[in-house]
Order: structure tokens, then C-alpha cells, then sequence
């Protein structure tokens, strides 16, 4: 009978000892889409900070010469809330998974639009995608700098990093790539590809139906603090005298960690969950 080693004696006393080597390896090892440190995942770990990027991406979705293609499922108009949270996990599995799930998660979404081409029997402009990744950008920043603080010049090139790599993994035509690039394809989007039609109108209605009278207002404030000029000025979105002080009063809740309450009204009860689910 040969000896038993001390290896053996070691597999006998914890049989699990190799799996748990193995798994802790994965785990020092583990490479994230988006880095731990990185300034994405601070924005993107706030449910605030995220809530305010989709209403500013919201009013900017509405405009879009290619918001037909957002009608042509019908699911948008039909629960643009219930779509909203839907586009936020998809983002989120991106921004915070690894790197693997998260290459799957851009994937995902490749495939869902390449099936609405189909059933449609067009193709989404190149344009069109860019623009939904610009926004995101664009927003990422607002968002963060109105609730939080003016970001540096290394941290936006960041987000701009962060967006550009899904875009590449779309395979999407195109894009700028550095900052500095976006900045200029940004607002020529924003000049070129903007326009209030039937859709904005109807997607409004919409929005003023799920949301009720009172959260609708206060939703169109905030888009208005957020949005860039072309975007408010189609729009006709005009700041109130109350919500800056509002802001100034939120702010500063926020900063006690009492914010919560206040961030929950921004949507209807049943999405309670949904967004304190975003807070990472």
C-alpha cells in the first residue's frame, strides 16, 4: 500500500481545501469591467444620482429623430418606468459585474436590438446608438456634478473610457475616441439629431400618466437643471423658483444620510424597492 503524504492528511482533515484554494485564486484574481476604484461606480452606486441620470436621459430619449424605434415594441409607451429600471439593471450589471458577466450583459443587448431589426426589417442608425451612449456619458457626469461635485478632467475621461469599451463591444461605427473627441460629436448630435415631434408629445403624456401630476413636476425640474440648452430649449423646460433652494434642501439631507425618504418620492410606492436596490 503506498504512504499516505502529508498532502493526503491535509485532503482528509478539509476534502474542500483545494476548492476553496481554487475559488480564492478566482477571487484575487478577478478582473471587473469597470474597476472598484473607478469614478463610474461612485456615480453609478447611487440610486439618487442614478434616478436623476434617467430623467435627464428621459427628456433626451424623447427627442431623438429615432425614438420610433423605442414605439416600435410598444412596450416603452406602455410602462416607460418598468423600462427605465429594466435599462438601469442592464447598465449596472455592466458597470459592477465582472468582467466576464458583464461582456455577456453588452452582448445581451446587442442580440435584443438585432432582434427588433429583424422583426422590423430595418437597421438601428449607427447614429442612433451613439447617441444613446453619449447621453450616458453626458448625463453620468451632469448628474454626479449636480448632487456631489465638479469632476476632473482624468475623471470624465473615465466615464468617457467606461461607455466607449460597450460601444466597442457593439461594434458600433464611429465613435470618438477620446473625451475631447465626444465633446465635439456630442454637441453635433445634440444640434443634428434632435427633434420635437408626435413621439415626444405622446411619450410625455406617458410619462405624466405613470408618474401622477405632483412627480411629474418635479421630474421635469429636474430635467430642467439637468439638460443641456438644446435639449430644454425643445422641450420648453423652464426652471421654477422653488427647486433650487428644494435641490439646496435635498443636498443637504443627503450629506446627513436622511435623503432616503425624499429620493423615494420621486417615483410611485411600488418602485420602493427597486430603488433602494440601487444603492451599492
Amino acid at each position: 500500500m503506498a504512504a499516505i503524504t502529508h498532502h493526503d492528511c491535509a485532503s482528509l482533515v478539509d476534502p474542500l481545501s483545494a476548492t476553496r484554494k481554487e475559488g480564492f485564486k478566482k477571487i484575487v484574481n478577478m478582473k471587473y469591467f469597470v474597476s472598484e476604484q473607478s469614478i463610474v461606480r461612485k456615480i453609478w452606486g447611487k440610486a439618487d444620482t442614478t434616478l436623476f441620470i434617467f430623467a435627464g436621459a428621459a427628456a433626451e430619449f424623447a427627442l431623438n429623430k429615432a425614438v420610433d424605434w423605442l414605439y416600435f415594441t410598444g412596450r416603452l409607451p406602455a410602462d416607460p418606468l418598468g423600462r427605465l429600471f429594466s435599462t438601469v439593471t442592464y447598465a449596472r450589471q455592466i458597470i459592477f459585474s465582472e468582467e466576464e458577466e458583464a461582456l455577456k450583459a453588452i452582448d445581451s443587448i446587442t442580440t435584443i436590438h438585432q432582434t427588433v431589426e429583424a422583426n422590423r426589417g430595418a437597421k438601428i442608425p449607427d447614429w442612433a446608438y451613439r447617441d444613446v451612449l453619449f447621453l450616458l456619458i453626458d448625463y453620468s457626469i451632469r448628474s454626479f456634478e449636480l448632487l456631489d461635485r465638479k469632476l476632473t478632467d482624468v475623471e470624465k475621461a473615465e466615464v468617457f473610457d467606461v461607455f466607449y469599451r460597450v460601444g466597442e463591444r457593439m461594434q458600433l461605427a464611429g465613435l470618438p475616441t477620446n473625451f475631447t473627441e465626444w465633446e465635439q460629436m456630442r454637441e453635433e448630435h445634440l444640434q443634428e439629431n434632435l427633434i420635437c415631434s408626435d413621439f415626444t408629445v405622446d411619450l410625455y403624456r406617458q410619462y405624466k400618466k405613470h408618474l401622477g401630476g405632483l412627480r411629474y413636476e418635479l421630474v421635469i425640474q429636474i430635467q430642467a437643471l439637468l439638460t443641456p440648452k438644446t435639449v430644454s430649449r425643445l422641450l420648453s423646460l423652464k426652471k421654477s423658483f422653488w427647486i433650487t433652494p428644494l435641490l439646496g434642501g435635498y443636498k443637504f439631507l443627503r450629506h446627513l444620510k436622511m435623503e432616503a425618504f425624499f429620493r423615494n418620492l420621486l417615483l410611485p410606492g411600488k418602485y420602493r424597492v427597486e430603488i433602494k436596490s440601487l444603492d451599492s
